[in-house]
């Protein structure tokens, strides 16, 4: 258990600690001779069971508050010191609406200074103080007067935080490990020691961590817990770690950082809160900079309202834009003050680590904030997967959180999710996706029963939501899986489903084929030359040919002059065969010679295979990409592999006023994306 000091400078405190445990908490020069704390002390009573308290002493100090939070991470019960000559003063009020904006949640009053006054005065005093805590978890927190000069009442504080500390809940210490770095410093004959309060999980000897938000990676060495050698450290035990590893010096540590297990070092500079205003502060306002602290980390900070203005006393949603990376976990406290340290203006829960930039004040991102403020995994999970885009990065989810590793896993089977990637969904979302894929392919394949299927980007925004084109691939491929559709390059159909030209288009299209086929291969006929040979408009003649581009069955090398894909498969082996012949590369007069072709036509062809990643050109040399080798087909004495083939791909432009077809190539094209 870990009891935090809180109160007024001068009322105490440390001298309360030493009475209590034996230890004096100020340990500097500068402390010792003006008589008052300006670091963080720390004490530990052994108990006799066996167990040991930590104590954190905090200054009083106004100048000081900043330190003061640095060490409220991690309290389990406050131990508030209020003088009874003196009653509730400015820090005692900042101290105690900071502890209830950090979330603590239990206390006990020490009336010091006893001895000095009358107990009329002490009744008093009582009464302010019961008044002080009466709106919040505090209200009815026992009191006892104390006197650290005479030792009165200190047996009977003792006696009840020996007993509070036994019947503590201990922390959840499943977790993932995070240690909130208070000190940092070299010890002789061991190296860099960090101390803190570990507010997650547990850390043995021998584990590797990461010194975040720098990165640094470490192994522990040894441990201190609760002021013992150890060989773990558990959630809400203060512990010293003995840290080793490249770049680990005590001046690559700075006050405020993290030791987390290496799986959660995620820093982030934008993040979604829960803000509650302290009553008679000012309403904040957009884009107000502020001194954010979380944990020991003190960073500036600017405030982006989500909603409604938050007025002095009330609660509203936020979001911070940090000047630097914070390593933090979703639902951490935190506490805001102004730019000029002077006072405590709220304070809340981290929301969001990932907050976006764009659409922050949306109904359906609102939706998202209220599912991820509940305080349940399984249900704040199941809130955000209930509201758009209905799935959420469930490794992430539990990143943020600060889960254990197999907690992604137990949510997965606890909600019955389906994955997809890193994606999780509920079932209902899922067969929602998967019934308007099929309802929008089964209407495209009746209006279009010519195209071998609908292009993957056209079903994307089809469908709403929309997803984004990564996450969509892995959806689809998924039901592919399923047997739902099927995938093919670009485009995705129906099972069952096959391309079929009108009567009219297929008799046409087998009166063409031989006109660019056998002897004529190499060289076919334009459009213009077929035009005349079988006496159709030119127009009929091109919309059959990109159609059947669209099937695969020829591709547009130049304008209007279409060649077999199986033609250019062979020309591609020739490339292949050339390139062998002439390591250096070989130019466009041996090609045309091998084909028998002319000039112009080899070096159309040569420009096709250059745009498409065939071949490379380096002046007048081309060689051959052996990766690509089966962009058209496989070739002979080849070794299977290359590029899938590129019918169908959508991002291809075509014919007069290049304008975007569904599949196939032509003189315009750009290269395949890798």
């Amino acid at each position: 258990m870990i009891i935090g000091t809180a109160g007024h400078i001068d009322h105490g405190k440390t001298s309360l600690v030493r009475r209590l445990t034996g230890v004096d908490t100020d340990r500097l020069k500068e402390e010792k001779a003006r008589g008052i704390s300006i670091a963080l002390g720390f004490a530990y009573w052994p108990q006799t069971d066996g167990s040991v308290v930590g104590f954190i002493d905090v200054p009083g100090h106004e100048k000081f508050v900043h330190t003061m939070l640095a060490g409220a991470a991690g309290i389990d019960l406050l131990l508030l010191v209020v003088a009874a000559d003196d009653g509730v003063m400015p820090q005692t009020r900042e101290h105690v609406a900071i502890a209830r904006l950090l979330g603590i949640r239990e206390a006990i009053v020490a009336i010091t200074k006893a001895d000095l006054v009358e107990p009329a005065r002490i009744e008093a005093v009582g009464s302010e103080i019961a008044a002080l805590l009466a709106a919040g978890p505090f209200a009815g927190a026992p009191m006892l007067p104390v006197s650290t000069l005479t030792g009165a009442g200190v047996p009977e504080l003792a006696d009840l935080l020996a007993s509070r500390a036994r019947e503590a809940r201990e922390r959840q210490g499943d977790g993932a490990f995070r240690l909130a770095v208070d000190r940092c410093f070299t010890l002789q004959g061991a190296g860099t020691v960090v101390t803190g309060t570990v507010l997650s999980g547990s850390i043995g000897v021998g584990d590797s961590v990461v010194v975040s938000p720098n990165g640094l990676p470490a192994r522990v060495r040894s441990i201190h817990a609760q002021n013992r050698a150890a060989e773990r450290g558990l959630a809400g035990e203060r512990c010293a770690l003995n840290l080793a590893g490249p770049g680990i010096t005590k001046d690559a540590i700075r006050h405020g950082d993290m030791v987390l297990a290496p799986a959660l070092h995620a820093p982030t500079t934008r993040l979604d809160a829960e803000v509650s205003l302290l009553p008679g502060e000012k309403a904040l306002t957009m884009w107000q900079p502020v001194r954010l602290h979380h944990a020991a980390a003190e960073i500036g900070a600017r405030v982006v309202l989500l909603g409604d203005a938050i007025a002095p006393g009330t609660h509203g949603v936020i979001q911070l834009v940090l000047d630097a990376p914070l390593a933090a976990a979703a639902l951490d406290r935190f506490v805001l003050r102004d730019t000029s340290a002077s006072r405590t203006i709220g304070g809340g829960r981290f929301l969001d680590l990932r907050a976006p930039e764009r659409r922050r004040r949306s109904p359906e991102r609102l939706a998202q904030l209220a599912a991820l403020a509940l305080p349940d995994p399984a249900e704040a999970l199941h809130g955000l997967l209930s509201v758009p885009p209905h799935h959420a990065d469930i490794d992430g989810f539990v990143r943020d959180r600060a889960l254990a590793a197999q907690a992604a896993e137990t949510l997965t089977n606890q909600l019955d999710l389906v994955r997809i990637g890193p994606l999780a969904m509920l079932p209902a979302p899922w067969q929602a996706l998967a019934l308007a894929a099929t309802e929008r392919l089964d209407t495209f394949h009746a209006e279009h029963p010519d195209l071998p299927g609908m292009g993957l980007e056209r079903l994307r925004f089809a469908i709403a939501p929309r997803w984004p084109a990564p996450l969509f691939r892995q959806a689809l491929a998924r039901l592919a899986e399923d047997g739902v559709l099927v995938p093919a390059g670009s485009w995705i159909r129906r099972p069952g489903h096959e391309a079929r030209l009108s009567p009219e288009d297929e008799a046409l299209w087998e009166r063409i084929r031989p006109l660019i086929a056998d002897d004529e291969r190499f060289r076919p006929p334009r459009v213009r030359d077929i035009s005349h040979l079988l006496g159709r408009p030119e127009e009929e003649i091109r919309r059959l040919l990109r159609l059947t581009g669209r099937r695969g069955d020829v591709h547009e090398v130049a304008l209007d002059h279409f060649f077999l894909r199986g033609t250019l498969a062979d020309m591609v082996g020739i490339a292949a065969e050339l390139a062998g012949l002439h390591p250096d590369g070989f130019n466009a007069a041996q090609f045309r010679d091998r084909l028998d072709n002319g000039r112009k036509v080899a070096i159309q062809i040569l420009e096709f295979f250059d745009r498409h990643g065939v071949t490379i050109r380096r002046g007048d040399l081309r060689r051959i990409n052996r990766r690509r080798l089966d962009l058209f087909g496989p070739q002979p004495g080849l070794s299977d592999g290359g590029e899938t083939s590129p019918v169908g791909r959508p991002d291809f432009k075509s014919g007069r006023g290049r304008q975007t077809v569904s599949g196939g190539f032509d003189s315009h094209s750009l290269p395949p994306v890798p």
